[in-house]
């Protein structure tokens, strides 16, 4: 006979149904292998487009995240060490968030800002983490691009003798650019295998939002090859005061509208803040959808954020700004981009409305009035 004291412990585990019956996962049905064969196919054409040039440039989108860094990191890496070629990383806007700087800082990356490069002067233009059109980066959108390197939806034309690898089924940037390095056994430094590991880590929230095998086979091998004391600085970067007023300011105009919520940070010190509100705020209870809003250096900032995985944040957004600005995304992350934004804060909030009135209509939701999130009853 079984002891009393595991028969009570099987019992207490048994009133969880998903320890014993976990349910399905449909990323888990696509296998757990990285596609080498396809990263060496078209990396090699990649090395080959860039072996001999003068001049290469590879481009991050505006305001670079830790994917977009890393992609960059390595892609250059890559070019570096097949074919002798030394690569300009740049991106417009700022590298705002105070973790995304200190990475750059620890990890020595450099990245140059756009407005400081001439693009006449390269070869070779290189994108990733991105693609032309989509409004997110301040190249222009008739500047010739021969290699793009991305993980969201394809939205580009490809072009003749245009290198593309767009894969949306991986949840990383990062995680293609470490099969490039793996299908090549290229070396990887420290600071490197650090940004790949961090970019992926942050990019899918520790395999928790929107990860495939390859993200996860990718994570546990960089992992040990990282450095845990710059990853701890990263992730424990101090903070001005500034950022806990923004804190205040996102609770303060936070209205919910059903499931949605929507908050409005008016005046920004850089669009990073807007996405991680929205991240903060998508733990309330009973919250499915947010919308975050910030105008920075005249231009409003979007940023949508979905627990839902029958919905698609990308598609939502983009129908939310249609003939306003432009958008894109995944699933369950997206960000949006209008400008110019010019005019005070009662200009800034009749766009907050106009938005509210678009995004609810793309739910199938009814017109409601919005609740503060700081009412006076807390105990919902």
């Amino acid at each position: 006979m079984m002891p009393i004291r595991l028969l009570r412990w099987l019992w207490r585990r048994s009133l969880h149904k998903d320890i014993f019956n976990p349910p399905v996962d449909r990323r888990e049905m696509r296998g757990t292998e990285m596609d080498l064969q396809r990263s060496l196919e078209i990396s090699e054409r990649m090395i080959e487009k860039v072996r001999g040039k003068r001049n290469v440039l590879i481009v991050a989108h505006d305001n670079p995240d830790p994917d977009a860094l890393a992609a960059a990191y390595a892609l250059s890496h890559l070019f570096l060490v097949k074919a002798g070629q030394n690569a300009v990383i740049a991106s417009g806007g700022i590298v705002g968030r105070r973790e995304n700087r200190t990475m750059v800082e620890k990890l020595e990356i450099n990245v140059v800002p756009m407005n400081k490069i001439d693009r006449c002067q390269y070869d070779v233009v290189c994108m990733v983490d991105s693609q032309p059109g989509t409004g997110n980066s301040t190249l222009p959108d008739d500047c010739r691009v021969d290699i793009i390197v991305d993980h969201h939806p394809q939205r580009v034309e490809v072009a003749d003798n245009m290198l593309v690898d767009i894969r949306n089924d991986y949840g990383a940037c990062a995680t293609i650019l470490y099969e490039y390095l793996l299908a090549h056994d290229v070396y990887l430094g420290t600071r490197l295998a650090t940004a790949m590991f961090y970019a992926i880590r942050s990019e899918t929230q520790d395999l928790g939002r929107e990860w495939f095998p390859p993200d996860r086979k990718a994570y546990q091998e960089l992992l040990s090859l990282s450095n845990n004391r710059i990853l701890f600085d990263i992730a424990h970067a101090k903070v001005p005061r500034n950022y806990f007023l923004n804190f205040n300011r996102a609770l303060e105009s936070a209205r919910i509208f059903h499931d949605v919520l929507v908050f409005n940070l008016f005046e920004v010190d850089h669009p990073d803040m807007v996405a991680e509100m929205a991240d903060f705020l998508l733990r309330m209870e009973g919250v499915g959808v947010v919308l975050g809003m910030g105008c920075c250096d005249q231009e409003e900032v979007l940023s949508l954020r979905l627990d839902r995985e029958e919905l698609f944040a990308g598609k939502i957004i983009r129908t939310v700004v249609e003939g306003l600005g432009s958008a894109g995304g995944h699933g369950m992350i997206a960000g949006g981009q209008i400008r110019p934004m010019t005019g005070n804060r009662a200009v800034q909030k009749e766009l907050e409305n106009t938005l509210i009135k678009r995004l609810l209509k793309e739910l199938d939701y009814e017109p409601v009035k919005g609740r503060r999130l700081l009412a006076g009853d807390c105990n919902n």
